[in-house]
């Protein structure tokens, strides 16, 4: 019997949660911090009593030189402990960083090796790095300062105030003022930021796609006279992101302007000083040296606030990459067996048994029942949007049917190790991109241990000795740098990988479909000698090259609407007489040698 999948691993549903690694660290980095923030006021309050003991010493009054060294003494031991606390706090932090980064990566990359593969083809290269790489490197600032900066915007301003209540409450109160009023400021530069960031970075990513568009089809662009429109494009882009940028800053900008003037030293001290002088002329303070707290203390209070206000969008922006990196985790993953079924034997026949797959409302295949014996080639056809590719990833698992079931050898493929799972079936598929790795790691991917030998045996089955002996440092070439090759010739390399994988099942989507003839011809050799032998799923849309397969089904809407041979569905008449017939009088006429070397079933 078989054992029920295990559930997906617990997801981190808040910032707290995505943090709880690091979370002792951050709190000592918070420790540390607020000490350091408190130890930062304290030579402000020797200084002002430092003035309150030399002040008299202006008149010829006898000075206590006692107090004043303890003053100095205390500002300097101060000043010391802030250095060693900062510095403490922010190697914490960053170390934290690091960690965090660390563990996300690994978490977020092991994640996505158990998501279904399917997830992989409905998303480019680009937004998997921003996933790994981009959103995890953005929660720098969350990390590795944020922590400081708020804790030292709370807690010295709180240490101010406190000091300078015991003052004089009024004078406090009227102190505070332009703080307010610097708040009020950064309330109103803020105000929807978090929707315009969105909106913003939006317009930045279409700017950037119509402008990565024109640049790699200028030249079909400038062949058939579309300039005018491409530069449109463009120019409606740029123009979105534009106004987006000036109406933000439009927005913001009084608001900051405002802060900015509220929160200078200038206003502070003109408010500290003409209050002051009012208060004193009007006797509610006996001497204008009870002004000095608030002159010294009070110019202080604005930094720590002005920095929370100038790193605010930074703020913002890390935890929006912290939400985006926990939707990457709460993908769905491929479930896994607590307890894995035997593995089939390599001659185990695949079977497809009322089969549905639904992608979110739309119901992609219904009711597919379909049989694999070993050692035959089945062909999947019909027109675009029929179920092919989606039917030919589920007999690889890149997703589970949301009805029915898959066997291998009468096992359900939900029941089989991913090992197991794949030591037994191979894919080669249309789209195929290589590792930035040498030729040699990108053949031997699935047998790291192959030697040399095999992997040049697999590269001349492939069609590809050529290829090597041309690159600079044959099977050393590291591909995308010394090593620049054509799409036909990725096709061959992925095709050298499954021929070294050496799979009893493979799946090949449309492995010829946007290749030049030459290179389809190559392709065509290469996969004549993957298929010895083995069972193959094969889709195609140039029907003459699976004219020979031991069974050809026709997809219509999701459903199987006739299985057979190529003389029995041509008997027949049916939607797969209309393919051939459409095949046959298209622009690829079918040629004399089409059912010789080219076909995949002359194996």
């Amino acid at each position: 019997m078989n054992t029920p999948p295990s559930g997906p691993a617990p997801v981190p549903t808040t910032l707290g949660a995505l943090l709880r690694p690091v979370r002792g660290r951050l709190v000592l980095t918070a420790l540390c911090s607020a000490v350091a923030a408190a130890a930062s006021v304290v030579p402000l309050v020797c200084l002002v009593e430092l003035a309150r003991i030399l002040l008299p010493g202006l008149t010829g009054d006898p000075i206590d030189e006692g107090r004043a060294w303890t003053a100095v003494t205390v500002a300097a031991a101060a000043l010391a402990l802030r250095l060693v606390l900062l510095l403490g706090a922010s190697t914490i932090s960053h170390l934290a960083d690091v960690r965090l980064g660390s563990l996300l990566r690994r978490r977020v990359v092991g994640h996505l090796g158990r998501v279904p593969l399917g997830w992989f083809t409905q998303r480019n290269s680009g937004l998997v790095k921003k996933a790994v790489q981009d959103d995890v490197g953005s929660l720098h600032h969350l990390v590795a300062h944020s922590v400081t900066e708020l804790t030292t915007a709370v807690v010295v301003p709180a240490v101010i105030v406190g000091y300078l209540l015991l003052s004089d409450p009024l004078m406090t109160l009227i102190t505070l003022v332009p703080v307010a009023a610097g708040l009020l400021g950064l309330r109103i530069a803020t105000r929807g930021t978090t929707q315009k960031l969105i909106e913003y970075a939006g317009s930045q990513a279409r700017l950037g796609s119509v402008a990565v568009q024109f640049t790699d089809g200028i030249t079909e662009v400038k062949t058939f006279g579309t300039l005018g429109r491409a530069h449109d494009a463009y120019r409606e882009a740029a123009e979105e992101f534009d106004g987006l940028h000036r109406d933000w800053m439009r927005s913001s900008s009084a608001g900051a302007t405002f802060m900015e003037l509220a929160l200078s030293p200038m206003t502070l001290l003109l408010t500290t000083v003409v209050s002051g002088a009012a208060l004193v002329h009007s006797g509610h303070l006996d001497a204008p040296a009870e002004l000095l707290p608030f002159v010294v203390l009070g110019l202080a209070i604005p930094a720590p606030v002005l920095a929370v206000g100038f790193n605010y969008h930074a703020l913002l922006a890390a935890r929006g990459a912290a939400a985006r990196v926990r939707e990457v985790l709460a993908e769905p993953v491929l479930p896994a067996p607590v307890e894995a079924a035997a593995a089939p034997d390599a001659d185990a026949t695949l079977r497809l048994e009322s089969v549905d797959f639904d992608y979110g409302d739309h119901t992609v295949l219904r009711g597919v029942d379909l049989t694999l014996p070993p050692g035959t080639m089945t062909a999947l056809v019909g027109a675009s949007g029929a179920g092919k590719s989606t039917l030919a990833k589920l007999a690889a698992r890149f997703h589970d049917p949301s009805a029915g079931r898959i066997t291998l050898g009468g096992t359900d493929l939900r029941a089989l190790s991913f090992d197991d799972l794949y030591a037994h079936i191979g894919f080669v598929f249309q789209d195929t991109t290589p590792l930035g790795v040498s030729v040699r790691d990108n053949i031997r991917l699935a047998r790291p241990g192959a030697d040399d030998t095999e992997v040049l045996r697999a590269a001349a089955a492939a069609q590809l000795t050529e290829v090597i002996e041309r690159l600079p440092r044959g099977l050393d070439s590291v591909i995308g740098d010394d090593a620049v090759l054509s799409g036909g010739e990725c096709q061959r390399i992925a095709i050298a990988r499954a021929i070294l994988a050496d799979r009893p099942l493979l799946v090949l989507d449309e492995a010829t479909s946007a290749v030049d003839p030459d290179s389809e011809a190559a392709i065509q050799q290469a996969l004549s000698a993957l298929s010895a032998g083995r069972t193959l799923l094969v889709i195609a849309h140039r029907l003459h090259t699976v004219r020979g397969a031991d069974t050809i089904v026709v997809l219509d809407d999701g459903r199987v609407v006739e299985q057979g041979t190529h003389d029995e569905l041509l008997a027949n008449g049916g939607d797969y007489s209309a393919l051939w017939a459409a095949h046959r009088g298209g622009d690829e006429p079918h040629r004399p040698d089409d059912t010789t070397e080219s076909e995949l079933s002359n194996r």
